[in-house]
Parts: structure tokens; C-alpha cells; sequence
């Protein structure tokens, strides 16, 4: 898709996943706690949604909590999952408004049930909007996806739903907590690191990374354009010669 934006004809990337990455130093440049920072972080995610749906972005996926965050202390945690059980029972009031589609990813089992229902709420609420899908990677591990995958198709070999010669990288694909979208194009981290974090590993294969020191809350539209002007520059190849 291409959108004229400031005056630039821009391929408009169809999937884009982003890594919140910055919250706890924000808040820190600011003398706040931590979690001040994950609270304004959570917001900045609602105006970047409505940012990527105005630019014609189709999928936006979230990195929001990792299955290795539970390491951090129970403080944070636990103000992260209150924050987290705001920021899904705003959504319900963006659903209507922008036509969002809200899906978690992620290993559910370990959150708590009031979590889960919200999310459960969220996907009946949202599932037939036309507008973008927003996918948050909650208690989320590439890893761990990966494994629960092998799995479950492990278990369908067994139960004869599947056969050896059937299993190939489109099969794979179907069995990830993504099967429901196309792989990311552009991949955007933010804080300056420079790293995937357990991230999508199998969907980010060919996917454009783009990295900014720019702290996950002061992320805005200018610094989104900026990554799809970035994209714009690239030449993807997938392995192929041009």
C-alpha cells in the first residue's frame, strides 16, 4: 500500500511488530517509579495504534510482557499487571471508536483469571472489526511458543491428524500463536538496545529491523514515519537475487 506523507510517496508496511522497550528509564530520567514509566507506556501504545491505522498499517504487534519479566520484582510485576488489567479495560472504549481487533499471544495459563476474561471480553467485543489488529505478546517467549508448537503437532502425529510428510514451514507457521497473520515487515525496538529478546524468532526470519534510542513513551508519529521511511530505503530480497 502507499500513502503520500509529507509530501513522500511511502510503502506502507502491512505487519509491524515493535519492542516497548525504554518505560523504566523514562521514568528514571524523570524521578519517578518504574512502573510510572509502564503506565505511560501503556498509553503510548493506544495513540500509536490509532497513529498506524491512520498511516494504513494492518497488523501492529506489541512485546508487552516476556516470559523472562517475571524475574523483575514483585513490585514491578505487580504494578505491570495492574496497569495491564487498566490498560485492557480502556480498550473496550477504542474498540468501538477505531475498529480495533485485540488478540493476546503468549502462554495464558500463567495469568491471572480477572486477565484472562478482559482478554476473552476483548476478542468477542473486537473480532469482527474491519480496522487493525493489535496483537499483544503477553507472558510471551519465542522460545516457548516455538515449543508449545512442536507440541502440538507432536501430539496430532500421534493421534494420526497429522502425518510426518505434511510437516513443513507453512504447517509450522499454522501452529504458532500468529498463524492468524502474515509474518512482520518491519521490526522497531526502542531504548537503543539492540537485541530481539526471545522475540517472534520464526516470524522476524525476513522481516527489516529498525532500532532508535528514542524511550518507548516518547515514541510518536514523527518516529514511526521515520521507521517507514526506513523500510522505504531497504531492498528486500528474501535470499533472491534483484
Amino acid at each position: 500500500m502507499e500513502q503520500i506523507i509529507n509530501g513522500e510517496s511511502l510503502s506502507i508496511p502491512q505487519h509491524i511488530a515493535i519492542i516497548l522497550d525504554g518505560n523504566g528509564r523514562w521514568a528514571k530520567k524523570r524521578g519517578m517509579p518504574r512502573n510510572y514509566g509502564h503506565l505511560q507506556g501503556a498509553k503510548n501504545v493506544e495513540q500509536i495504534c490509532q497513529d498506524a491505522y491512520d498511516l494504513g498499517v494492518k497488523y501492529l504487534t506489541v512485546y508487552a510482557f516476556s516470559t523472562e519479566n517475571w524475574k523483575r520484582s514483585v513490585e514491578e510485576v505487580t504494578g505491570i499487571m495492574n496497569i495491564l488489567r487498566q490498560y485492557l479495560t480502556s480498550f473496550k472504549t477504542h474498540i468501538k471508536r477505531d475498529k480495533l481487533t485485540v488478540r493476546v499471544i503468549g502462554d495464558r495459563t500463567k495469568l491471572a483469571d480477572d486477565i484472562n476474561r478482559l482478554i476473552d471480553e476483548l476478542w468477542e467485543m473486537s473480532k469482527d472489526n474491519q480496522g487493525l489488529t493489535l496483537t499483544i505478546a503477553l507472558n510471551y517467549g519465542s522460545r516457548d511458543e516455538i515449543t508449545r508448537a512442536v507440541q502440538r503437532i507432536a501430539t496430532d502425529v500421534q493421534s494420526q491428524k497429522v502425518t510426518l510428510d505434511s510437516i513443513d514451514e507453512i504447517l509450522i507457521s499454522s501452529y504458532l500463536d500468529t498463524g492468524y497473520m502474515p509474518d512482520p515487515d518491519l521490526m522497531i525496538r526502542t531504548s537503543g538496545e539492540l537485541r530481539l529478546s526471545n522475540y517472534l524468532l520464526w516470524q522476524l526470519a525476513y522481516t527489516e529491523f529498525y532500532f532508535t534510542d528514542v524511550l518507548w513513551p516518547d515514541f510518536n508519529k514523527d518516529e514511526l514515519i521515520k521507521a517507514i521511511q526506513y523500510y522505504n530505503g531497504r531492498d528486500r530480497r528474501y535470499g533472491g537475487v534483484k
